[in-house]
């Protein structure tokens, strides 16, 4: 015969309390009670070994201490370093975070928010640009679900958002290579861009505004969001007037090194190449990747933060914050000779 289940009525009894004191204080409720009624509890929870039943829980609280998160290319490291800065401050509250990649595929983003809305999530961080104001209204908004856009898209009033810099990081960029005497300049990039993309391709050519450089010495390449997109568009590259490559993200950088060392041109005598987010792999490139160092850890922090607070204070006024980007130089780019 299996062992008989601890229950909560169990607990209540060994500790001497009533059954919704027990509930109360289990589930975080234990600033309403003196600190000697909390620790007897917690002592019979622990020494009867009692495991909540967490779709009992559910049914009480109407919470299940999940985050869904949706990102649009779990490969990409970027996505890596953010989930980690999620899941750190999500962690800390006794969040669990339920991790859907979307692979670029609107619909899957469109059933991925049904799906985690029917399962009763308490919260949704969405990092992917694709899903559309419409689909987050009528999957999300219409059924009271808090969430936080970040990064990708801005919220624009109707939801909180963390947003890094990407107007400066652009001007950044841009500046960079202009100072050191490049005017023909690619600018690679994924088709149809999202709005952060697009913001940091504004603040390039603010640059070259600054700098009196016409818009034409700019040379487009749109391609796949991807290493293999960058690596695509070297050939299209080479018979450019580029002496410099500002890739939109860092793994667009690292397609195009493969490129070009596979055809004989060197980095960065040949071309020099500015990435955008920092990655950890820009350190091991050779020679090192200079780009845009967004704080992509804290980011999923701060996210993660935000999102618990409008769960706690769904009334609040909705909070959009901007992290800052800084110019981490490596050794991918050099003067014109």
């Amino acid at each position: 015969m299996g062992k008989k289940k601890i229950t909560i009525k169990d607990v209540a009894k060994h500790s001497g309390v009533s059954i919704a004191t027990v509930s109360l204080i289990l589930n975080g409720n234990e600033e309403k009670f003196n600190p000697s009624t909390v620790q007897k509890v917690l002592a019979a929870k622990e020494e009867l070994g009692y495991q909540p039943d967490y779709f009992a829980r559910q049914m009480v609280t109407k919470k299940t201490k999940t985050i869904g998160v949706l990102v649009p290319d779990i490969t990409n490291p970027f996505f890596n370093t953010l989930m980690r800065g999620i899941e750190d401050c999500l962690y800390q509250q006794q969040f669990v975070t339920i991790l859907c990649n979307a692979n670029f595929n609107h619909q899957k983003e469109i059933d991925y928010l049904s799906e985690l809305a029917h399962r009763g999530v308490d919260g949704f961080i969405i990092a992917t640009s694709a899903v559309s104001t419409k689909t987050i209204h009528e999957n999300l908004k219409k059924q009271g679900k808090p969430f936080i856009v970040l990064d990708q898209k801005k919220a624009s009033g109707y939801s909180d958002a963390v947003l890094t810099d990407d107007y400066h990081g652009g001007y950044l960029a841009g500046s960079h290579l202009l100072n050191l005497g490049h005017k023909e300049i690619a600018l690679i990039y994924p088709e149809n861009p999202p709005q952060n993309v697009q913001t940091r391709m504004d603040g390039f050519k603010a640059a070259l505004d600054t700098q009196q450089i016409s818009h034409d010495h700019i040379h487009f390449f749109p391609t796949h969001f991807s290493k293999q997109g960058g690596y695509m568009i070297v050939p299209a590259l080479l018979e450019s007037k580029s002496t410099a490559v500002f890739a939109l993200n860092d793994e667009l950088a690292f397609g195009v090194y493969r490129g070009l060392e596979e055809n004989g041109k060197l980095i960065p005598q040949d071309y020099s190449i500015i990435g955008y987010d920092n990655i950890d792999m820009c350190e091991y490139m050779k020679p090192k990747l200079t780009t845009i160092a967004q704080p992509i850890f804290e980011l999923g922090q701060a996210c993660a933060k935000l999102l618990l607070q409008r769960i706690k204070t769904p009334d609040k006024q909705w909070e959009e914050q901007l992290l800052p980007v800084k110019l981490t130089e490596r050794a991918s780019t050099m003067p014109l000779r």
